[in-house]
């Protein structure tokens, strides 16, 4: 037998645990070299973890939720194994002890499934019982992988509860007919947060919680760029095989704007200011997972179609969950538009260690004065968030008008006035 160790991937220096998701695979079951075997959730990506060699899954280390670090040993391949054969018990699927003293109490749950379990069914783990009564599950429900068909923990944790009894989710609640109807199917559910989501909480309120954060308004007149955008958007997407969006000028505006008034793309490091000498621009992406900021490096340096072309990669990035350490991390300024949801205003959190953050909104049709007659314009309400310890009112001020008057000229970020 030759056994070789499937071991957590590196994580980065920030990193310093991590979340398993799911098995794909169970013990005893053949595996090829680089076959993804589970996933495993940090705060900030999703990690695939392949199998280091072909051969049989012989035994599991760590289960589905376990908290790992890197390197971390969690599971075993036998490179010369059968699939089929009998698989080496993990730790949490070992069976009890043959002296019945030396066996430790049993809960109330482990007691309830061992009475209703039928003479000649296949024996669970403690573990595995205490998760079978939580699911509603017999031993007959659940196929045993471990020895003898003993019934683990990691297979109590992938059994379905009998399709008989369905739980009812949120997403089967109808508006109830009657407040009878409603109280008879008020349903609920709790699930705990993933590691993205704790630490997307933490740093909001880290966030709130460090920096004197003060936010300034303006209305920006979107008609040039999007008369712009009308006239050459077909020859764009011809020539640079992506769409001609918006947020690539508002990226172009926030960088014209943060090269004027520097102190805006800075940030507080004790009781330093950080000037930052690059343009590395964070753009806030939707995600099944949550909320996620990758950056666009230098973004000074790319045009718009480099911008375009990189905001749909991490959009389509985004939504697969691969989205790497290193695309995470860092960024000097953030971008969030909610009006790819339909927010008309909104006062966005800055991005820890960042100064500050551009909001953008939903444009809109509405009746404006210009040289004294009323007229119809696409507006669209710039809404920046900035630390008011190192920014002054008058920097952030400025900062939103050099943005505003870029978006309603765009000729200036060509000739940089």
């Amino acid at each position: 037998m030759s056994i070789v160790d499937v071991k957590v991937p590196q994580l980065s220096e920030s990193v310093a645990e991590a979340t398993m998701l799911n098995w794909k695979k169970k013990p005893g079951e053949a595996v090829s070299q680089d076959e993804i075997l589970i996933e495993i959730e940090t705060d900030k990506v999703v990690l695939e973890v392949p199998a280091p060699s072909a051969g049989v899954l012989s035994e599991l280390v760590k289960q589905d939720g376990d908290t790992v670090t890197a390197d971390e040993v969690i599971a075993r391949i036998d490179t010369e194994g059968k699939a089929g054969a009998a698989a080496q018990p993990s730790q949490a699927a070992a069976p009890a002890p043959a002296q019945p003293a030396a066996q430790p109490a049993a809960s109330q749950a482990d007691q309830a499934v061992a009475a209703a379990t039928p003479s000649g069914t296949a024996a669970a783990s403690p573990a595995a019982s205490k998760i079978m009564a939580e699911k509603g599950l017999s031993a007959g429900d659940v196929q045993g992988s471990g020895r003898d068909g003993r019934i683990t923990k990691n297979d109590a944790q992938t059994a379905s509860a009998p399709a008989a009894a369905p739980r009812q989710s949120l997403a089967d609640v109808k508006s109830p007919a009657s407040g009878e109807q409603w109280i008879n199917g008020r349903p609920e559910q709790r699930v705990p947060m993933s590691r993205l989501r704790a630490r997307v909480a933490e740093r909001l309120l880290q966030s709130q919680q460090t920096n004197a954060i003060l936010t300034t308004f303006n209305e920006v007149n979107m008609k040039p760029v999007m008369d712009l955008r009308g006239k050459y958007k077909d020859k764009f997407e011809k020539e640079h095989g992506v769409k001609l969006g918006f947020m690539s000028f508002f990226v172009k505006a926030a960088v014209h704007a943060l090269k004027k008034y520097p102190v805006v793309n800075a940030s507080v490091d004790g009781n330093d200011i950080v000037y930052h000498g690059y343009f590395d621009i964070g753009i806030a992406v939707g995600s099944p997972r949550g909320l996620v900021v990758p950056i666009l490096r230098n973004a000074d340096q790319l045009s718009l179609a480099d911008i375009e072309k990189k905001i749909a990669e991490f959009g389509q990035k985004a939504k697969d969950g691969k989205l790497s350490l290193e695309e995470l991390t860092g960024g000097t300024f953030s971008i969030s538009n909610g009006g790819v949801f339909g927010s008309m205003l909104s006062t966005p959190i800055i991005n820890p260690p960042q100064s500050a953050i551009l909001g953008v909104h939903a444009t809109k049709e509405r009746a404006v004065v210009e040289n004294g007659q009323i007229v119809i314009r696409p507006m669209n309400y710039l809404a920046m968030s900035y630390d008011h310890r190192i920014i002054d009112g008058r920097e952030a001020v400025l900062a939103l008008v050099a943005m505003k008057d870029a978006l309603e000229d765009p000729a200036r970020l060509l000739l940089d006035l």
